[in-house]
């Protein structure tokens, strides 16, 4: 998930036309063969994909392929928590600068980085100025400049929008237009995280002509939001949520890109998708492929493609809920702060469910090489790694633990009470192979002290949509327990910790956009964060952070479980691949390109 998640952060993919037949034609071909893999590997049930007339051929070399098996929703970063949304917006739309994979910043609308030396950056940390880029349009061929940096801020900041990245900005006093290429950003205070706004994942500039109508409550009924106008190497040309992207040339890019027609398709699950490029050749790329370690193996032998794997910031976690799920406040909010949880506001009982959890378990059967089981909230980069944490797995001492609680079975049905409640908990995450068998480790886990345990899964299109309507994303959090991954999407840290504070708790008066889902508060916390925030000395600062994460560690406010490489499948014939922590995969897609390509 993005801040987040929290970065937060599912396989149906495109498949050969063996023969020149018709669109019909085509999309039966395209079912069948998808359902014969998906089955393959999972069994996993299979329906007809939308059509989509004028697809290429098998082996047409203008068009790329990607499979992401959590199907892109919305086509704007800015009003989802979804890490698919902005890999499928990232094509489209451009930051400031970006982090690559060394940490260093690289200028995309940018002319050049800012520094102390060129005095673009403040000595004093309270500003820094940015110059543009003067050959930039959007590719309806407007041209990009200042305002659109402006506006973008202004939308962001607007509450009445919802934004779910507006936390990384709340540090701005102001941003104002010096010129059409020189825009400047004051800051409430000295800020040493200025490189978080207008950068990598959280700073995609949005076109201020197409969103100037829709600056308020109105801003999901925009059209840019699933036909956006970008700076980008490509624009899209149909977008069918849940389902497909395609994406042309973006015919004002500012040099040269190597494929006529990229399709992003979604849906289905991550093994179909991986093995459609390791095994059939049949796509170029498929996101995020978090299936069980035997598997990864087995698809390995098929030699069309290659795992690509690394560890970044993304750790599998579980969340409390620190309200009730079950109460409803006479706003007609459920999980209200209101109403606090009935057990998990007492730290016994959250360190019992800690104790009780095998993280290394889940790590070794379900992730191997591709996991590591870690207690810390922050792995990354390596300098904010805490060294001062530690986990036991101890059925023991958490069964002392709840009983020291007060929590006991009294009515000998094999599950804890106490007062009247039973210790029955909801534990919800996304469909995936890999999330149910944690599950269901972790239901055997609970059972042996005493809990109960009720598991669900949801569609992943619609958890991490961050729509507000819906009751079943990660902001709602009806339930007791969640589960998913996510981490810091900027070498500096700051943001994700943010996350946790009082002021980010996820509610129904700011429409569901804050980070904070647990709903966790503690003042000590926001007290590191805000000291964090005006903290100019880079060792005093990174001591403040590892705090915060000892913090929410010792106090067990979140419970992460595994320390999850980032593993995409690549085909051999693709080429330009430059994987970075600090950004989405797509994020140099100008550069993608196969060897025979003119």
């Amino acid at each position: 998930m993005m801040p987040l998640p929290s970065k937060s952060r599912d396989d149906e993919g495109i498949f050969s036309v063996l023969l020149n037949t018709s669109p019909m034609k085509r999309s039966a071909r395209w079912f069948i063969g998808s359902c014969l893999i998906t089955a393959l590997i999972s069994l996993g049930a299979c329906r007809p994909a939308a059509d989509t007339p004028g697809g290429p051929a098998a082996g047409d070399n203008s068009t790329l392929k990607l499979l992401y098996w959590q199907a892109p929703t919305i086509l704007n970063p800015h009003l989802s928590n979804g890490f698919k949304d902005s890999e499928a917006s990232r094509i489209t739309l451009e930051p400031l600068a970006s982090f690559d994979s060394a940490g260093n910043l690289k200028p995309f609308l940018a002319a050049e980085v800012p520094s102390v030396e060129n005095g673009g950056v403040a000595s004093d940390g309270t500003s820094v100025t940015w110059t543009l880029r003067d050959d930039v349009l959007w590719s309806d061929g407007t041209p990009f400049s200042a305002e659109d940096v402006v506006f973008t801020y202004e939308l962001l900041s607007n509450p009445d929008v919802g934004s779910t990245t507006a936390g990384t900005y709340e540090t701005i006093e102001s941003v104002e237009a010096l010129g059409p290429t020189e825009v400047k950003i004051t800051f409430k205070e000295p800020n040493p995280a200025w490189s978080l706004v207008f950068t990598g994942t959280t700073g995609m500039i949005l076109p201020a002509h197409a969103f100037k109508d829709f600056n308020g409550a109105n801003v999901r009924t925009a059209p840019a939001n699933l036909q956006p106008i970008g700076t980008g190497p490509y624009q899209v040309t149909t977008f069918k949520p849940g389902d497909v992207v395609v994406y042309e040339p973006n015919p004002h890019y500012r040099s040269g890109v190597s494929f006529e027609r990229v399709e992003l398709k979604g849906g289905g699950d991550a093994a179909s998708a991986a093995r459609a490029v390791m095994q059939t050749g049949d796509a170029d790329f498929a996101y995020n492929i978090q299936v069980e370690a035997p598997v990864l193996k087995q698809l390995k032998s098929g030699g069309q493609g290659q795992f690509v794997t690394s560890f970044g910031s993304l750790v599998e976690r579980i969340l409390f809920n620190f309200t009730d799920p079950n109460q409803t406040a006479a706003s007609g909010e459920r999980s209200s702060v209101d109403f606090p949880h009935p057990f998990f506001t007492d730290a016994k009982v959250r360190q019992a469910f800690s104790l009780a959890i095998e993280r290394d378990t889940i790590a070794d059967q379900l992730y191997g090489p591709a996991g590591q089981g870690t207690v810390n909230f922050l792995v990354s980069p390596e300098s904010y790694r805490s060294a001062n944490t530690r986990y036991d797995f101890d059925l023991d001492q958490a069964n002392q633990l709840l009983d020291q609680a007060g929590w006991v079975d009294s009515n000998g049905n094999g599950t804890r009470d106490r007062n009247g409640t039973e210790m029955q908990v909801l534990f919800i995450t996304s469909v995936n192979p890999v999330r149910q068998k944690t599950q269901e480790i972790i239901k055997q886990n609970l059972a042996v002290i005493g809990v109960g345990t009720e598991l669900r899964s949801l569609d992943p299109a619609v958890y991490f949509s961050g729509d507000p309507a819906s009751e079943d994303t990660v902001e709602h959090f009806y339930a007791d327990l969640q589960m998913f991954a996510t981490g810091n999407t900027n070498p500096d840290p700051g943001a994700y910790l943010k996350t946790y504070t009082c002021d980010e708790i996820s509610q129904k008066a700011n429409n569901w956009s804050g980070q904070n889902y647990s709903r966790y508060c503690n003042p000590e916390y926001d007290a590191l964060w805000q000291q964090s925030t005006t903290e100019l000395d880079t060792a005093k600062r990174a001591e403040l952070l590892i705090q915060m994460n000892d913090l929410l560690i010792e106090d067990y406010a979140v419970l992460p479980i595994v320390h999850r490489a980032d593993i995409n499948a690549v085909s051999n014939r693709l080429t330009g691949i430059e994987l970075t922590p600090w950004d989405l995969n797509t994020w140099n897609i100008d550069e993608w390109k196969r060897p025979n390509d003119n």
